[in-house]
């Protein structure tokens, strides 16, 4: 026990970096913001290497930081996904510049690119917070600061109709999820008089039974709020146009940290709300909630992505899929278990999705497309990029020896273990009709004629961010046993 809280540089670090970036958008005369840039990369860059530098810390119960900040492994380890999410969403951004440039406001050269660039930095500030939140009001916080920085960067690019549809569709909607959160956490307090999550949970197992219907209704609502942040049906009808009407490597960001870390409240929820071994009723019945919820998740993501012909819009119902997969795990509780399950999953799934976005952008800025059709005949015009892509979709399949198949073999382990038989069954008919969908694109970029003949530039920043994903990919889903140990 140490009294030093060590890991909250980390987020000071990342507050202070985002400051000065948007301090240097004033004043920086370079319409190309080059010096904001950099400094974001690299700051970001730093602030990851040094998480790993972080122990776990255990605050004193009397430590007033202890009522809402936990600097537990888990946390440390989300904290570490925000950094290296919001890492690659840089060099996303630095790849994507151009294609942006075109959709800011032309009477001023540059006007636009800094905030571009430092604004993922206060959403990432908005996901470590929220992966220490043990509070309901840190973590309501925490989500709006994630929140409202999505707003702005989701209908960024102000002059394509697409980017303000997204925008509107995500304001309102994330609008109501937060009101149905408030609504929720309302609710938990007025039954119980905590915000505290450890708290709460003590609290309900002391609580009388007529209280049980209040409590199980404020549950309700925070799973129908977090059911949102995490694109889980009956939630997800905003995630293709968002996802298609924002720019690429804020689609990247959606479906990466923003998931993660809606993942780790909705499991530290699960802890400390759910699992009160004294009240079966409730945790039963919210139980049976995830286990519905993960049959239409599934079901609803791989259906819809099977048509699909646009690379983002697959690419979100391929989110909703993987939140199905995840929420196989959580209706399959264990604890420590299934947190160490979820949290390898999406891990693994950083690495695929921002391989694939990252290529993507590569594709759009050389094409000026993002449909699948832009990848026609990519192993003549550049097989670097075309292997890239090829390592990214077989993973997410669920191929052997790969990051993605691993996840799925501990989701399946999981289930079994809980004898979750209707959901083993549904998840294995899941992983054929992800094949199907994800080898359309293996098909497009080696079976298909190109539509242009010239070769696509690759900058090296991007080259060397391409092959790290490729091998980490391969290295964890044979050794996946560095993920594991920081989990302990």
């Amino acid at each position: 026990m140490t009294s030093t809280p060590l890991p909250i540089i980390l987020d000071i670090a990342v507050l202070a970096i985002g400051l000065i970036a948007l301090l240097l958008e004033a004043f920086e005369e370079n319409k190309n913001k080059s010096i904001i840039q950099w400094l974001c990369i690299g700051g970001i860059g730093i602030v990851f290497v040094l998480s790993f530098f972080m122990k776990p810390i255990t605050f004193a119960e009397t430590s007033q930081l202890a009522q809402f900040y936990s600097a537990d492994s888990f946390a440390i380890f989300y904290k570490r996904l925000a950094l290296g999410s919001t890492l690659l969403v840089l060099i996303m951004a630095k790849e994507f510049k151009g294609i942006l440039s075109r959709y800011l406001p032309a009477a001023v050269p540059g006007a636009g690119v800094g905030e571009f660039f430092a604004l993922p930095l206060l959403t990432c500030l908005g996901l470590m917070w929220m992966a220490s939140a043990v509070d309901f009001v840190m973590a309501f916080v925490s989500i709006e600061l994630v929140t409202i920085s999505f707003y702005i960067l989701v209908s960024y690019m102000r002059r394509n109709a697409l980017s303000l549809e997204a925008g509107v569709k995500y304001l309102i909607l994330g609008a109501l999820s937060t009101g149905f959160l408030v609504y929720g956490i309302t609710w938990i307090y007025g039954a119980t008089g905590e915000t505290n999550f450890a708290r709460i949970s003590e609290a309900i197992r002391l609580s009388a039974p007529d209280m049980y219907p209040a409590i199980l209704f404020g549950m309700a609502l925070i799973l129908v709020g977090l059911g949102f942040k995490i694109a889980a049906a009956p939630f997800q009808l905003w995630v293709a146009d968002v996802y298609q009407g924002a720019p690429t490597p804020i689609t990247a960001f959606l479906s990466v940290g923003s998931k993660a870390a809606g993942f780790i409240l909705l499991m530290r929820v699960l802890n400390w709300l759910v699992i009160v071994p004294a009240v079966p009723a409730l945790s039963g019945k919210l139980m049976a909630a995830l286990w519905g919820m993960a049959i239409l998740t599934l079901i609803y993501g791989n259906l819809a992505a099977m048509p699909q012909g646009n690379m983002k819009r697959l690419l979100a119902f391929s989110s909703v899929a993987h939140a199905g997969y995840l929420l196989v795990s959580l209706a399959s509780w264990k604890p420590l278990t299934s947190q160490v399950t979820v949290s390898y999953y999406l891990a693994g799934y950083l690495l695929m999705t921002m391989l694939s976005f990252l290529i993507l952008v590569i594709i759009n800025r050389a094409t000026g497309g993002d449909d699948i059709a832009s990848f026609n005949g990519l192993s003549r015009r550049s097989p670097f990029l075309a292997f890239g892509m090829l390592v990214s979709m077989v993973s997410l399949a669920g191929v052997p020896f790969t990051v993605g198949f691993f996840g799925k073999f501990l989701v399946f382990r999981d289930a079994i273990e809980q004898n979750q038989w209707a959901l083993v069954a549904v998840a294995i008919l899941s992983v054929g009709a992800g094949f199907y969908y994800y080898l359309k694109v293996v098909r497009a970029m080696y079976w298909k004629a190109p539509s242009e003949t010239g070769a696509i530039t690759v900058s090296p920043l991007a080259r060397v961010t391409i092959c790290i994903l490729s091998a980490l990919i391969f290295l964890l889903g044979t050794y996946p046993a560095p993920v594991l140990a920081m989990l302990k």
